[in-house]
This record gives structure tokens, C-alpha cells and sequence, in this order.
């Protein structure tokens, strides 16, 4: 029931606003926010092969399925947007690409959610930490291990940033576009 209240949220906002469907974000001063054009850690988040397990099993089940529950797409879209500071617009594309019960103000609204960039009262410094999501959604790793065997294994991928040094630079990125902004 709350995903469909947000789904006709959503729709009320494109309409009222509709330059949000035109690559615009909701908060101007978002666009001046250094994003990376990191195509190696894109192509590596779109295959599920970051190194974060539940980042990797949701793009693993979005490829298979083209599915995956709200709150790995939140952590998902939170990943790349705010870890790998790579621009949300990107990620938006991809998932309306992919996903079978895609549907743009839906989309571009959780997209916009999870980069700070749209309808939201929290700051741009909420950032997911993906495996603290993990150990409060999927304590016992089922999910994870359904989509990514590998995961706790020698044949395990390393991860391909530094969660906490990823975070500092998103705040640093976000921070420095609000301050011109002012």
C-alpha cells in the first residue's frame, strides 16, 4: 500500500513539475555536484560485481529478473549515486531499462530520493552503508548468497572502494555544490 502512496506521489510531482522528467533534479543546486564519470565502476555495479555483496545480489537479481525489493533498490541507487558519485541520471536510465514494473515518476523519484536530489526533507549527507543495511535486512546473508554464492568465499571479489572513504568524498561533493549554491 505505502509503494503505491508513493507512486501517485510521485505523479503528482511530474505533473506539477515537469521539468523533472527532462534530467533535471528537483534542488538546482544539485547539478553543480562534482560527479565522476567512472565508467569502470559503473559497468562493475550494473554486472553486480562491486565487491559489496548486497549491492552485487540486487543487480544480479535485477539482471535475472528484471526485479528486485525497494529497499535494495534504495541501497543500490544509494550506492552508486553517493559511493561511486556517479550521476544518479545514469542509474535512473539503466533501471527504467531493466526493470519490469518500471514507471518513470516512480523511478525518477526514488532515484532522486536516494541522490538527495529531489522531493526529500533529509540531507545530502544520508548515505546507506551498504553492509550495515545487510546485517539489519539480511542478517543471515540468504539473500546475498542467493544471488552472489561466491559471497564469503576465497573466490569472493574485493570491494572497489573504501566504503568510508567513498562516503567522506560524497559529503565533501555535496558539501562544496551547496556552498556555491549559497
Amino acid at each position: 500500500m505505502s509503494e503505491l502512496i508513493w507512486r501517485e506521489f510521485y505523479r503528482h510531482v511530474i505533473d506539477g513539475i515537469p521539468r523533472l522528467s527532462m534530467d533535471r533534479p528537483l534542488h538546482a543546486w544539485t547539478n553543480r555536484v562534482a560527479w565522476r564519470n567512472d565508467d569502470d565502476g559503473f559497468e562493475a555495479w550494473s554486472r553486480g560485481e562491486t565487491g559489496i555483496g548486497i549491492v552485487d545480489a540486487g543487480m544480479r537479481q535485477l539482471a535475472r529478473t528484471g526485479w528486485m525489493h525497494n529497499r535494495v533498490r534504495m541501497i543500490v541507487a544509494t550506492f552508486l549515486a553517493k559511493h561511486l558519485l556517479i550521476d544518479w541520471r545514469r542509474g535512473e536510465r539503466f533501471f527504467m531499462n531493466r526493470l519490469v514494473d518500471g514507471d518513470f515518476p516512480s523511478n525518477n523519484g526514488g532515484w532522486q530520493w536516494a541522490a538527495s536530489t529531489g522531493t526529500d526533507a533529509a540531507p545530502y549527507f544520508r548515505i546507506f552503508n551498504p553492509d550495515r543495511q545487510a546485517e539489519r535486512f539480511d542478517k543471515e546473508h540468504e539473500y546475498i548468497r542467493t544471488w552472489v554464492p561466491e559471497f564469503g568465499t576465497a573466490g569472493a571479489s574485493p570491494p572497489i572502494l573504501d566504503l568510508k572513504q567513498a562516503r567522506a568524498r560524497a559529503i565533501d561533493a555535496f558539501k562544496t555544490a551547496k556552498n556555491h549554491a549559497d
